[in-house]
């Protein structure tokens, strides 16, 4: 559990930089992936679990470089469509503090960690890929792959929506849990939910 808490952390300190618009989706993650790591071994209030300074690093950092309306309406499942623009910026709002909330504490386990990248199979006219990595330190290797689509336009640019942890979907394990709360309450009450299951982890956090 530690180890995969400690690959989700490395979504969560991803930094934008400029980035070429042909740059290769593997060259990107690896780019971000060493800055994510630079930046929590060089951040105490990071490794402390500051969760507000968290929280301003996911606002100005992260959400540039994430699909983060998409990896949303994934975890939602079919129910997004249903969903009103008001409803739908309050799921997005609720779960990203429940991610930041949820792999916070394992930032502070940061300290030797490299990442490698593996060889990338896809091909150079894809827009959907899935980039593989390796984390290493003093445990065993931890697989951390993540899933990204190239976006057209204004800001164009590899975007990820997903991430795989040892064999595990990040958006697909949310969106079991997600659908029971649905299949019972609606998509009200799945909003009321995540709002409650954050206030509890903030009062456990203070």
């Amino acid at each position: 559990m530690a180890a995969g808490l400690l690959a989700l952390a490395v979504l969560l300190g991803i930094a934008p930089v400029a980035q070429a618009a042909d740059e290769a989706p593997d060259a990107m993650i690896k780019r971000l992936s060493d800055d994510v790591l630079a930046s929590i071994k060089s951040d105490k209030a990071i490794q402390g679990g500051d969760t507000s300074r968290i929280l301003a690093l996911v606002d100005s950092k992260i959400m540039p470089n994430v699909n983060f309306q998409r990896m949303t309406a994934a975890a939602v499942g079919p129910a997004w469509r249903q969903t009103t623009p008001e409803q739908q910026k309050r799921l997005q709002d609720e779960f990203k503090i429940l991610l930041v909330r949820t792999y916070s504490g394992a930032l502070a386990q940061v300290d030797d960690q490299t990442i490698s990248i593996k060889p990338q199979r896809s091909a150079a006219t894809d827009s959907d890929v899935v980039v593989r990595t390796e984390i290493r330190g003093r445990g065993d290797p931890i697989e951390l792959d993540y899933r990204l689509e190239k976006t057209p336009g204004q800001g164009a640019g590899w975007k990820i929506y997903n991430l795989n942890v040892l064999g595990v979907w990040l958006v697909e394990t949310y969106r079991s849990q997600f659908s029971q709360e649905i299949n019972s309450k609606g998509i009200d009450g799945l909003i009321t939910a995540l709002a409650e299951r954050n206030k509890t982890n903030s009062a456990k956090k203070g």
